[in-house]
């Protein structure tokens, strides 16, 4: 389609699509469909979104029609012995049935009321001849179309009745993983094999050691095929997130279903190999990327992405007995060789390191960030939970405490972005897949010294210490920087800390200091009272530094000494009582008005109210009785969102803002999803006191991700939000108070008064006796998988948003469901993009991005692709 008249002739071909008259299928109207199209940008740009919908609205025939016979003459060139002839059989006519098919799908699927007829046409078999000898084959047949796929059925005695085709959709899906290793169009030719389709590795790394030679028209033209087979999997976007897991979705199932060993070792390897050997590390000619978009990295988005689609996808459970089966997540799992995992590790840091890298460069600017990091880590999560072997391989070596650095260092750099608020949660969760193991948590003892490749917002002032001491510090700062935004995340927080605790050794003087502040604020009456379930995150804390105390005592004396600095908090919370601690909540009430009385001759009275109580929280050592009445809280009412204490942490938030309400009146205007109340999201298997503990009862119901080694079952539970008109009364204190598992410091402080010096004992009390170590795991349910599902399409969707060379906007324009998107207003030209204004309003509607929310089942959606 070189030029105007043949355009013309194309899109008056797209107007006739949608007159009521239905289109006889033998017409050679439809062959304009695969012959006219020069390029995809011709597709999209010329069979417009009002198109699509014009012609589903007003005649669904047709489009039916338009279907089978892209299907069919697709199918018929992949059988053609001379394809991909550019005479017998043009490339260029597959590549265009896949264009047009990839344009009208997602309309299709956007349509509720034609789900019944999607699955009728797609995956439903087709008659195709009777017993009589009457034809009642489909409607459009083409030369060369496929026979291998009939079924024949026979009645009672024995006499054919009936041939089937295949149903469309499986033959369609079959047709494009061929055509993914069709010699001379999508691979190279192989010597070893004499058939067209041969099933070759397109990268060497896991299962093959021989690069592949494919040329750049080759990768284009995988490219297309990988994102028609994104297209056929995205049925998900058009319904809640939490259906996902329960309805499933039908060319997923199949594809993943696929009994084939060798087209799924095939098609994995290619795709994982191809994501992990992408380097950026070659020179290149710095603001390239402002210029011009890369092909090749098109390409490996879509290979992980699809991968990912893949390997996330819970196949449904239908009863049946084995229950299915995900090929593509057994045989990741089945991986052994420390070779591969090697490989998938070097790659995968590469990745995740390329992103700070380009942040730090000396030209600000001049590299191009990769910006399918969000996936890798979604690749190595699912590889450590799917694969015992690649877990332990991570855990046990100096690997492990890489990762986690890298994890904490992106939640840190996204804590403010409500835009990365999804990335930020799912780094919580793989620090705590990390730290269930205790090779982990001893390693983490080794000096970090790295500090200096850190962006600069992340880096702590004048640190020296181990990892174990950025770790915490970098917890610390996360939760009392976030001003509530995360607070369903505080119990992941604070499980990878319990996780560690009891192999943790030399904490230096910050990291104990920043573990004595969370217990400080935790401990205050406004955050005690202000929910039914906050308690239960002072527990984990508490379980925390008993682990530290009773594992690894001597090896910890300045950790022991900070605890010892704040005897009166212990003390006083063994005496905690409704009333001491109302009394305690309506003093600070009266303070800080007072403060605010005096502001005409004070600069800022409230913040030096707010650091004098602190300094005595960290010092403690009046002589007030121990009663919380008179200790004072740790910066008012606990959303574990401000923390303005310390000098180091201003160098990491300069302009944290105070926040004093609690989060159950916290309302962002940002789609933050800040309460856990129905948040779909992993619950934590939360710490018991010792009483309790071993006697959680066995027959509660979970939900099990199929192959996953850390999906266990939900006792506890979930830790939610303040909730507004909560009333707490002296009952419901005396029903946890009691076992809050203060034993090991009481018994620490009383042994360490008994000396005559008041300076703790050179080993442990003997009536301190150490229970065993204890892992605090993350249960899937079916919300918690919806919310992950959304998360990697929201990466999908705002990855192809952006139109440029080698992306068209598959989804633009359509009715999503699993989350909101919203269009924000366009900004001006910059020197970067020095391009006109309709330029720039055409370009910022596509590049900016609204709102995300994932559905669930009770409550309405929230959120947005800003959260993603």
């Amino acid at each position: 389609m070189g030029n105007s008249d043949s355009k013309l002739v194309f899109k008056q071909g797209i107007l006739k699509l949608s007159e009521p008259k239905p289109i006889s299928p033998d017409d050679t109207y439809w062959t304009g469909y695969w012959k006219l199209p020069e390029s995809n940008e011709d597709v999209f740009s010329l069979f417009s979104p009002a198109d699509v919908r014009r012609a589903r609205d007003a005649s669904l025939g047709n489009v039916q029609t338009l279907l089978t016979a892209l299907i069919s003459r697709l199918i018929a060139l992949r059988h053609l012995p001379a394809f991909p002839d550019a005479d017998l059989a043009p490339p260029k006519e597959a590549l265009n049935c896949v264009r047009v098919l990839t344009r009208i799908l997602p309309f299709l699927y956007e349509a509720e009321q034609l789900e019944g007829w999607e699955d009728q046409i797609f995956w439903q078999q087709r008659a195709r001849q009777g017993k009589d000898g009457s034809n009642n084959k489909p409607e459009v047949l083409f030369d060369g179309s496929n026979s291998e796929g009939l079924e024949k059925r026979k009645d009672e005695n024995g006499d054919e009745t009936m041939e089937y085709d295949r149903p469309l959709g499986e033959e369609l899906i079959d047709t494009l993983i061929d055509l993914l290793f069709y010699t001379d169009f999508t691979i190279p030719h192989v010597e070893q094999s004499k058939e067209k389709v041969s099933y070759a590795i397109w990268q060497n790394g896991v299962g093959c050691n021989i690069p592949m030679q494919a040329s750049k028209e080759m990768e284009s033209n995988r490219t297309e095929i990988l994102r028609l087979l994104l297209t056929l999997s995205s049925k998900s976007l058009y319904m809640p997130a939490h259906m996902v897991p329960v309805k499933g979705i039908k060319a997923l199932t199949y594809i993943t279903t696929c009994p084939d060993k060798q087209i799924v070792l095939s098609l994995l390897c290619s795709q994982l190999n191809t994501a992990l050997q992408y380097n950026t590390s070659t020179w290149r000619v710095p603001y390239d990327h402002m210029v011009y978009k890369s092909a090749k990295e098109v390409h490996v988005s879509y290979c992980l992405q699809f991968l990912l689609v893949l390997l996330l996808y819970p196949t449904p459970d239908n009863g049946q007995d084995p229950p299915t089966r995900n090929y593509f997540r057994h045989f990741l799992g089945r991986l052994h060789r420390q070779q591969d995992f090697d490989f998938l590790a070097e790659g995968m840091l590469r990745t995740l390191n390329q992103p700070l890298q380009a942040s730090s460069s000396y030209l600000p600017g001049s590299q191009r960030s990769l910006q399918w990091a969000p996936e890798m880590f979604m690749l190595f999560w699912e590889t450590l939970q799917c694969n015992k072997r690649f877990r332990t391989s991570i855990l046990d070596s100096e690997r492990g405490p890489e990762f986690a650095m890298i994890v904490i260092t992106y939640a840190l750099e996204h804590r403010t972005d409500p835009t990365k608020q999804g990335i930020v949660r799912m780094c919580v969760f793989i620090l705590q897949t990390l730290s269930t193991g205790p090779a982990f948590g001893k390693n983490l003892n080794t000096g970090f010294t790295r500090q200096e490749t850190l962006p600069t917002g992340v880096r702590i002032p004048e640190f020296s210490g181990t990892h174990a001491d950025f770790l915490i510090i970098s917890i610390h700062t996360l939760m009392t920087t976030s001003k509530g935004k995360f607070d369903a995340i505080y119990p992941a927080l604070l499980a990878t800390i319990n996780n560690v605790a009891p192999y943790l050794q030399d904490l230096n003087a910050q990291s104990s200091h920043k573990l004595l502040q969370l217990f400080a604020t935790m401990s205050a009456p406004s955050f005690l009272l202000a929910n039914g379930t906050n308690y239960a995150l002072l527990q984990s804390l508490l379980e925390s530094i008993n682990a530290i105390v009773e594992h690894q005592y001597p090896s910890n004396r300045i950790f022991v000494r900070t605890v010892l600095k704040g005897r009166k908090r212990f003390e006083a919370l063994r005496s905690f009582t409704l009333e001491s601690g109302q009394a305690e909540i309506e003093r600070l009430r009266r303070q800080r008005k007072e403060s605010a009385n005096a502001s005409d001759d004070l600069a800022s009275p409230v913040r030096s109210m707010r650091n004098g109580s602190i300094d005595n929280a960290r010092s403690p050592q009046g002589t007030r009785t121990p009663s919380l009445t008179n200790v004072p809280e740790e910066g008012g009412t606990f959303t574990i969102g401000d923390d303005e204490d310390s000098d180091e942490e201003g160098a990491r938030e300069p302009a944290a803002t105070p926040s004093y309400s609690s989060p159950s009146n916290h309302e962002s205007q940002t789609p933050s999803r800040s309460s856990s109340l129905d948040e779909p999201l992993p619950m934590q298997l939360r710490g018991m006191s010792e009483k309790a503990r071993g006697k959680m009862p066995a027959s509660q119901h979970s939900f099990s991700r199929q192959n996953s080694s850390t999906s266990l079952s939900s006792h506890a539970a979930t830790i939610m939000s303040p909730t507004i008109g909560f009333s707490p009364s002296a009952r419901w204190i005396e029903s946890w108070l009691p076992a809050l598992p203060l034993h090991t410091t009481l018994t620490l402080l009383e042994a360490s008064s008994n000396t005559s010096t008041g300076i703790p004992p050179k080993t442990l009390p003997p009536a301190i006796e150490p229970s065993p170590p204890r892992v605090h795991l993350f249960s899937w349910t079916p919300l918690a998988l919806g919310w992950y599902e959304s998360l990697l399409w929201g990466f999908i969707f705002t990855a192809e948003m952006v139109v440029q060379k080698g992306t068209v906007g598959v989804w633009n324009g359509t009715n999503i469901r699993m989350f909101r998107v919203e269009q924000t207003a366009a900004s001006g030209p910059s020197l970067t993009k020095p391009m006109g204004a309709v330029d720039a309003v055409g370009s910022n509607l596509v590049q900016r991005i609204g709102k995300l929310g994932v559905r669930g089942e009770t409550a309405p959606a929230r959120g947005s692709v800003r959260d993603v």
